[in-house]
């Protein structure tokens, strides 16, 4: 079944931390939407695929995505090469996303920084007709990036006011109990004493005060974003 909204993330759990609330908003507005995850988050330090999975699944169904898959791709060796391409470019085609949120184009996280590439340049080629790769062709109509925990100097073009599925973001992620239990700091998530858990509501507050909300989701466009009606524009100047 196509998809109107797919999250494309180097590991298990990078959706959760990055869009959950806005993935879960799309499906209470009436949308479907998909997670394609690059790798199976073998190379992690804590847990194991195979455990990854099952809370992958959980997570899932708490998100109420359509469909959630796995490229297969290598954790901590993802490259932006041809053979990765034609891969990625057969789950877009399977997918047919009109948007597609992908993970900004600068982290520490190797993977991350290159899933945002190969997403990018796969978006592109699975509209192309005679390119090689399993599928009909198709070209999602816009490419969001993902801010959450960013410290670039980076404004986001919007944020998402996830007020109203804060708390189920938060059991998806609670999901990975493998991963997050314990943990002080995870990918582009810096250890500021807190536990994971409160320092991703901290992060998410930020944002929501940024649009006068309690909690929402930063996104980068390179687009710029039009207006229809200025008189109906949000977000309280004084």
């Amino acid at each position: 079944m196509p998809v109107d909204l797919l999250a494309i993330a180097a590991h298990r759990d990078d959706a959760e931390l990055t869009c959950a609330g806005t993935l879960l908003k799309a499906v209470d507005a009436g949308y479907a939407t998909g997670i394609l995850d690059l790798t199976a988050g073998e190379g992690g330090t804590r847990g194991s695929a195979s455990l990854r999975g099952e809370e992958a699944a959980r997570a899932a169904a708490i998100l109420g995505v359509a469909d959630r898959r796995n490229a297969g791709l290598p954790d901590a060796h993802l490259q932006n090469t041809d053979e990765f391409r034609r891969i990625v470019v057969a789950e877009i085609r399977h997918f047919r996303p009109q948007v597609v949120i992908l993970p900004f184009p600068v982290g520490r996280h190797p993977d991350h920084r290159l899933a945002s590439e190969l997403g990018r340049d796969a978006c592109f080629l699975a509209g192309l007709a005679r390119y090689d790769a399993p599928g009909e062709p198709w070209r999602p109509r816009k490419i969001l990036y993902a801010l959450a925990y960013r410290e670039d100097a980076v404004k986001p073009t919007f944020v998402v006011d996830i007020s109203a599925q804060f708390e189920r973001k938060m059991q998806a992620i609670r999901c990975y109990a493998s991963q997050f239990d314990g943990a002080k700091n995870a990918g582009e998530i810096f250890p500021t004493g807190q536990d994971l858990y409160s320092l991703v509501e901290t992060q998410n507050a930020h944002y929501g005060s940024l649009i006068r909300r309690r909690f929402g989701e930063p996104f980068f466009t390179h687009e710029t974003v039009a207006v229809d009606d200025v008189i109906a524009l949000g977000v309280q100047s004084m």
